[in-house]
């Protein structure tokens, strides 16, 4: 005989019941088990996707609460490819072949009237009348020079000194020319290509236009780097003219100008162009050495006496420029302009005037320039230019396209009566200014025909130097080594 156990039909459903539970129980667990290890994992073994930003709390010092500063939203940054670098910043050699250009510049059909920029009884045989197809971080630049890169100093300089917006709108409309009519190899022009070249490279750093400027700065380098190839042709010499020519010493000196004033900037603003020192030092060793014995300079940089002043301000320019640039020790600079200005000082005139040679009659047009000479080398106050300001007043006029408007001579005027300021300035001021904006062409150009106002690049050019005077430099008047 068996015994067995039956439960109770209440006691089998309560058993039934459990036996669920416990199976559901066990599966809840088995699967939160399973997202617990999955994060696990994710968390060792996947990125993170988000990034968060915290709030941002700013102290003020004295303020009784905090602020908070407006949270941004952070992107993940995106480090681009940098782009290949200009073909006009590669190193720079000496060779017979002309350097790339990092732009292709388009064919633009400017036609050039005749330069006439001398006779050989005047500014030397040739100059100008070539075929001219046509083709920030500035605390190290010297403060002189500084002020033309602020926008805002330009233009309060600008109006304070006489000028208006117009000048200004003058002034970028010309160097948009100058860009668009830049030849493949970097230069300017046809003939002359060193002084042609030079003339636009100072234009475009009279309005503080550098390597690094976002508009122009191409152009302004190919520029500079051809100039640096053709010194490095030319032991130095940096012009194209043949050096039996009489003018070869012109397109030096300008070209010298120009590229002692971009070394100044370069150098200022941490920017390495190959060669560009060693030859800057070159051309103007050259012109130091180049002076006569009585002080001035002469075609081909010949010795001897009677000096040529056309030729000797684009010198005593050229090297006032390469003063800044200290690539050279003070001293070096002393004896040579302490020579040119007695020399001027003898070739001026009992009326004032400083002509072409010694002769004050002869081109007395040129009197400007030697005004300038003397404020640019710290004589301000000299009788020789208190002599040649009264007589600038007393015989210049500016009529667009008559003999009177030679931009040659008005280059320097514009120049030397800045400086003087004061009612000799407004004089000046009043009579060419306007003048010269309303003759402005809708491309940017002056074409004038005046005699000494060279091809239409070179009009160009000196009509941009004269409306960039009201910022280019301090003026001299009351101010020690301000150029």
């Amino acid at each position: 005989m068996s015994l067995h156990a039956q439960l109770s039909p209440e006691a089998q459903a309560r058993l039934q019941a459990q036996q669920r539970n416990s199976t559901i129980t066990s599966i809840i667990i088995s699967i939160l088990s399973i997202l617990l290890v999955g994060i696990i994992l994710l968390y060792w073994f996947l990125p993170v996707i988000e990034n968060v930003t915290p709030d941002i709390v700013s102290y003020q010092a004295g303020a009784d609460e905090k602020d908070n500063v407006q949270k941004r939203e952070m992107t993940r940054a995106v480090e681009r490819k940098p782009s290949a670098p200009s073909s006009s910043m590669a190193k720079v050699i000496a060779a017979n072949t002309t350097s790339p250009t990092a732009v292709p510049v388009p064919e633009v059909d400017v036609p050039d009237p005749s330069a006439d920029f001398g006779n050989g009884d005047d500014f030397g045989d040739g100059w100008g009348s070539g075929d001219g197809d046509g083709g920030g971080g500035f605390g190290n630049i010297p403060q002189t020079m500084k002020k033309r890169c602020s926008l805002e100093d330009r233009m309060d300089r600008l109006l304070k000194n006489g000028g208006n917006k117009q000048c200004e709108e003058a002034v970028m409309k010309a160097l948009r020319w100058l860009k668009k009519t830049q030849n493949p190899d970097g230069s300017w022009t046809g003939a002359n290509k060193g002084a042609m070249t030079g003339f636009a490279v100072l234009a475009f750093l009279g309005h503080c236009e550098t390597p690094n400027s976002e508009e122009f700065g191409d152009a302004v380098t190919r520029g500079i780097v051809y100039l640096i190839n053709l010194g490095m042709k030319n032991d130095g010499r940096l012009a194209t003219a043949d050096v039996g020519s009489h003018h070869w010493v012109y397109e030096h000196g300008i070209a010298t100008y120009a590229l002692a004033e971009a070394y100044t900037f370069c150098s200022g603003l941490g920017i390495n162009l190959p060669n560009l020192d060693k030859v800057t030092k070159t051309a103007g060793d050259m012109i130091i050495t180049g002076q006569t014995d009585d002080g001035g300079w002469l075609y081909g940089y010949k010795s001897g006496g009677g000096s040529d002043n056309s030729v000797g301000f684009w010198q005593i320019q050229a090297l006032k420029a390469c003063k800044h640039t200290k690539l050279w020790e003070e001293k070096n600079f002393k004896t040579v302009s302490r020579k040119a200005l007695e020399w001027l000082g003898t070739a001026q005139g009992t009326n004032g005037a400083i002509g072409y040679r010694g002769s004050p009659s002869k081109s007395p047009g040129l009197t400007g320039g030697g005004v300038l000479a003397f404020q640019m080398w710290g004589k301000s106050h000299a009788k020789e230019v208190r002599q040649g300001t009264k007589y600038i007043r007393a015989n210049t006029s500016f009529k667009w396209g008559e003999p009177d408007s030679s931009l040659y001579y008005h280059y320097y005027n514009a120049q030397c009566m800045i400086n003087r300021g004061g009612e000799d300035w407004k004089f000046y001021n009043d009579l060419f200014r306007d003048e010269l904006l309303k003759n402005q062409k809708p491309d940017g150009t002056w074409n004038n025909p005046a005699k000494h106002s060279g091809n239409l690049h070179m009009s160009t050019c000196l009509a941009t130097f004269m409306l960039e005077v009201y910022y280019r430099f301090l003026p001299a008047t009351g101010r020690k080594n301000n150029r």
